[in-house]
């Protein structure tokens, strides 16, 4: 080989060599850079907006309401029982039975009744028989007596005969009178209007005036009061509020969730109960549904007060900071704002703000647990539809179909 060719070999492949390495640094060169440029646009892209749903600050009427615990109790209840001894031949009602006023419930055996009114009733008729002939005999001796044919002794003696038979009579009607009721008493009538329970004598069984069991309770369901407390600290509100009229009352379910029956406060008790710190109230129901039942144990919303123009925010969407009491507003912006509120009253689905906000602000109701002040936030009304959204938003949706 000659000189020229040894030379040429070692610098064909130096220059192989760097062309190599310059192809090797452009190729990284330029995926360093595509990267670069992805971080810049990764960096510059705004983080996405958080759903949340929304609800409006409203201006209104908000009421007030002392929450408790009661029990149903009929205004009135009677255990039927007998007020004579005897055999029950007749039952005139079923278990559980509806009942009117006077209406028949038992019937007693009356016939040794009917026989003592029937022998009263005959020894007044005898008796009533011998004061004629007493009061014609009386008549005889006055006009004997006026001409000296009888003595003086004899007609006193005859005028006493005659009011002796006259009183006697006067027992004859009280004994009728008493035998008739007692006669009465054989036919058990239902003292009120109301529900029977269950019957606790059976026809053929002997019933009598000393016993304790009864024969059936009867109870009043219309109307029907419910007994409840209150803490002795809202004796005044109460007081204050039946002085200005009607107090509505409403009787729920146990756990709150179901109204049974809307009525009225009836009466504050006169006294604190000192052990329990509490006072007790009687409300009344018409209870036509029967909704309400003796016993029952209920939950009620007493309705103390109604603030007027009363700025309201649902209460989920207050929130518990360390600070104290907060909201999320959604500005123009679409934008989640802090904001610091004080609450004055709550329920279970409104909360009464005193100081904060003001009507036509909305707030986040729920969400919240992504939200934090200035994050975006992409709103929804709490029915689903999406809030009317500010041109600013990432990607703006088709505006809401109107209702």
């Amino acid at each position: 080989m000659s000189t020229a060719k040894k030379v040429r070999a070692p610098r064909a492949l130096v220059v192989g060599v760097i062309i190599v390495l310059a192809a090797c640094g452009a190729y990284f060169g330029w995926h360093a850079w595509q990267k670069h440029e992805a971080a810049v646009k990764t960096a510059s892209k705004p983080p996405p907006a958080v759903p949340v749903t929304v609800a409006d600050v409203r201006k209104g009427d908000f009421p007030i309401y002392l929450n408790g615990l009661g029990t149903v109790q009929p205004f009135d209840t009677v255990l039927v029982r007998s007020r004579v001894d005897g055999e029950v031949v007749r039952v005139g009602f079923k278990q559980g039975q509806m009942v009117k006023e006077g209406d028949m419930l038992v019937e007693i055996d009356p016939r040794p009744y009917q026989a003592a009114y029937d022998q009263a009733v005959s020894k007044k008729a005898q008796d009533e028989a011998n004061l004629k002939n007493a009061q014609l005999n009386l008549e005889r001796y006055n006009e004997l007596a006026k001409k000296d044919f009888a003595t003086r002794q004899q007609l006193d003696t005859q005028q006493a005969t005659v009011e002796q038979l006259t009183a006697q009579i006067k027992g004859d009607q009280a004994a009728i009178d008493n035998a008739h009721t007692q006669l009465s008493y054989t036919t058990i009538r239902s003292p009120l209007t109301g529900r029977t329970g269950f019957r606790m004598v059976d026809p053929g069984n002997n019933v009598h005036a000393s016993d304790t069991n009864g024969i059936v309770s009867v109870v009043r369901l219309r109307p029907i009061s419910v007994v409840f407390t209150a803490p002795e600290e809202s004796v005044a509100e109460i007081n204050n509020a039946l002085a200005n009229g009607d107090v509505p009352v409403d009787a729920l379910s146990s756990d709150g969730t179901r109204t049974l029956s809307k009525g009225k406060l009836l009466l504050l008790n006169n006294q604190v109960d000192q052990a329990s710190g509490t006072i007790q109230m009687k409300a009344r129901f018409d209870n036509q549904d029967n909704a309400l039942w003796p016993g029952l144990s209920v939950s009620t919303r007493l309705l103390l007060n109604i603030v007027k123009d009363a700025i309201i925010v649902p209460q989920p969407a207050i929130q518990h900071g360390p600070d104290g009491l907060f909201v999320y507003v959604v500005g123009q912006d679409n934008k989640a704002k802090k904001q610091d509120v004080k609450v004055s009253e709550q329920n279970l689905k409104d909360a009464l703000v005193g100081e904060g906000l003001s009507a036509g602000q909305k707030v986040i109701v729920a969400g919240q647990s992504r939200v934090q002040d200035g994050v975006l936030v992409k709103p929804t009304e709490p029915q689903g539809k999406p809030a009317v959204p500010n041109m600013a938003a990432e990607a703006p949706p088709a505006p809401p179909k109107k209702p």
